[in-house]
C-alpha cells in the first residue's frame, strides 16, 4: 500500500501544479483583455467610408468622427475607400483585426442590398461584422440637372415618366455606385414605370452630383443630405423622395408615390447608415462607442443639423442595428429580385 501511495503523489502534484499554471495563465490573459478594453483607444481609430468624399455616407462619418474624438481622446480618421457599390471598403474592414482601431461606415447597400445583386462577395455581411449603431436614415430624392428639366419641360413625376417612355435610353441615370441604394431606387422606379435610363455608376455620390450638376446625367435618385445644397442652390430639381412619408427638410415635395400615380403604389426605397466592427470586437468596446454616438447625436447642434440636410438620427442599440440588417437583407433581396436589377 505504501509503495502505491508514494507512485501516486509526485503525479498529483504534477498535475495541480499545471492547473494552476493554466488557470494564472488564463487569469493572466483575462486580465490583460480586460486591461486592454479598459484603457481603449491608446492610438488613433479609423472609420473607413467605402465611397468617394462629398457623399452622404462620408458626411456622417465626418459629423460624427470629431465628436468620438472629443470622446475618447484620440483621433477618429475618416478613410475614403471607394469602389465596387463599397464592398472594397467593407472588405477592409471586414478583414481587419477585430482590437476596436477599425470602424466602417456601412450603407444599405454594404449591408442590405449587396449581397442579393452580387454574384460572390469577398465577405458576409451579417457573419463578418460587430453592428455598433445606426446613424441614420435618409430619404432619397428624384432629382433632375435643373437646366436640363427645363429644356425638356419636365416639372414633375408624371412629366418624366412621359418624356422616358417616348425617349427610351436617352435618359442618363447617376449613381454612388452599383447596388448602392441611389442605384436600387432608380431600379425599382424603372421596373414599377416601364421606363428604360441609362445607367450610370460612379464611386459615391460626390463624382455622381459633379456630372449631374455639370449636365452628363439627367437624373439621379441621390440621398437627400449630399443633394441638399445643389437643390437650395437651384442647380438641381427634385422632383420626389423616395420615402413612404415627405421629409421635413423639403415638406413642398411629394413622394415618388404620392407623384407617380397608380404605376408607383407602394414605392419606398430609403436609406441607412451606421457604424459597424469587425466580427469578434469586444462588446465592451462595441457598447462604449454606440454610448457615445447615441449622446452626440441627441445633441440639439447635431440633431438640428442632420435633420435640415434630411438625415433623421438614430444611436440605436447593437441589438437593434442588428435586427435592422437581417430585415433589410429580406427586403432588399425581393426588391432585386423583381426588378431585374444587375451590376454594370
Amino acid at each position: 500500500m505504501t509503495s502505491i501511495s508514494h507512485s501516486i503523489a509526485p503525479r498529483s502534484r504534477t498535475r495541480r501544479l499545471a492547473l494552476a499554471a493554466t488557470a494564472a495563465a488564463t487569469l493572466a490573459l483575462l486580465g490583460g483583455t480586460a486591461h486592454a478594453q479598459a484603457t481603449w483607444p491608446t492610438k488613433p481609430v479609423r472609420i473607413v467610408v467605402p465611397f468617394a468624399a462629398g457623399g452622404t455616407t462620408d458626411i456622417l462619418a465626418r459629423a460624427v468622427a470629431p465628436e468620438l474624438s472629443k470622446a475618447f481622446g484620440q483621433q477618429f480618421i475618416v478613410d475614403n475607400r471607394a469602389g465596387a457599390g463599397g464592398n472594397v471598403g467593407a472588405e477592409i474592414v471586414a478583414r481587419s483585426p477585430n482590437d476596436g482601431y477599425t470602424l466602417l461606415m456601412g450603407t444599405v447597400g454594404t449591408h442590405g442590398i449587396n449581397r442579393a445583386l452580387y454574384p460572390k462577395l469577398p465577405f458576409d455581411p451579417i457573419k463578418d461584422f460587430a453592428p455598433v449603431t445606426l446613424v441614420a436614415a435618409v430619404p432619397n430624392v428624384m432629382e433632375m440637372n435643373a437646366e436640363k428639366a427645363k429644356a425638356l419641360n419636365i416639372r414633375n413625376v408624371q412629366d418624366f415618366i412621359k418624356y422616358a417612355k417616348a425617349n427610351p435610353g436617352k435618359l442618363n441615370m447617376a449613381s454612388s455606385g452599383s447596388g448602392t441604394s441611389i442605384h436600387l431606387a432608380g431600379e425599382l422606379f424603372k421596373s414599377m414605370t416601364g421606363t428604360f435610363m441609362t445607367h450610370i455608376p460612379y464611386k459615391g455620390s460626390g463624382p455622381a452630383l459633379l456630372d449631374l450638376v455639370g449636365g452628363n446625367a439627367e437624373v439621379m435618385f441621390d440621398n437627400l443630405p449630399s443633394s441638399m445644397a445643389q437643390i437650395k442652390g437651384g442647380k438641381l430639381t427634385p422632383l420626389a423622395v423616395t420615402s413612404a412619408q415627405r421629409s421635413p427638410a423639403l415638406p413642398d415635395v411629394p413622394t415618388v408615390e404620392e407623384a407617380g400615380g397608380p404605376s408607383l403604389k407602394g414605392y419606398e426605397a430609403s436609406s441607412w447608415f451606421g457604424l459597424l466592427a469587425p466580427a469578434g470586437t469586444s462588446p465592451e468596446i462595441v457598447n462604449r462607442i454606440q454610448q457615445e454616438v447615441a449622446k452626440s447625436l441627441g445633441t440639439p447642434a447635431i440633431k438640428e443639423k442632420m435633420l435640415a440636410q434630411g438625415a433623421i438620427p438614430s444611436g440605436n442599440s447593437p441589438a437593434d442595428f442588428t435586427k435592422l440588417i437581417a430585415s433589410e437583407h429580406v427586403k432588399w433581396a425581393k426588391v432585386v429580385k423583381e426588378s431585374g436589377a444587375k451590376v454594370d
